[in-house]
């Protein structure tokens, strides 16, 4: 998937971020525990969930700030800026065999000095209803104006690896 990279002249106030799914399989639960090191057998355990009251295992908090950063970055595009995540509050959990999906949309823009800012309202919803936030999402966005000889550029002082 190609990631398109958004400018701040083109977002709209009240503009949707596209909807993002994440199914909850074992697998994800286990390689997402694994993976931000957190072994603590309620995310990747039914039995001992289940004994600790909750009602199957369930993502961690990592795997779920992972999903909104990702939902933010296929909106922004590599050049934007993720400046802060606000609200970001657990409400039910999100079992295994459910499906996470992340939605937002443009809650206001505006610009400081040399930059321009974008807040995005988001939260994350299962079968039960929302499940976390609704938060805030800060991030920067290039301008169109700012673009001038810079636009080669892969990453700011880096140019790209791939030869034109």
């Amino acid at each position: 998937m190609t990631i398109r990279q958004r400018y701040w002249e083109d977002v709209q106030i009240g503009e949707e971020i596209p909807a993002m799914r994440f199914p909850l399989s074992i697998a994800r639960l286990v390689m997402a525990a694994g993976a931000n090191r957190d072994f603590n057998s309620i995310h990747h355990n039914s039995a001992y969930a289940q004994e600790t009251g909750a009602p199957d295992m369930y993502a961690n908090i990592i795997f779920l700030l992972g999903m909104w950063e990702k939902a933010a970055r296929e909106f922004i595009g590599l050049s934007g800026t993720i400046r802060s995540v606000k609200d970001f509050r657990m409400k039910i959990f999100n079992t295994v065999g459910d499906t996470v999906v992340v939605k937002g949309y443009v809650s206001s823009k505006w610009q400081e000095g040399n930059e321009s800012f974008v807040s995005i309202r988001i939260w994350s919803e299962n079968s039960k209803g929302i499940s976390v936030g609704p938060g805030q999402v800060v991030i920067t966005l290039p301008t169109k104006a700012g673009l001038s000889d810079k636009s080669h550029e892969f990453w700011p002082g880096f140019s790209s690896p791939i030869p034109e």
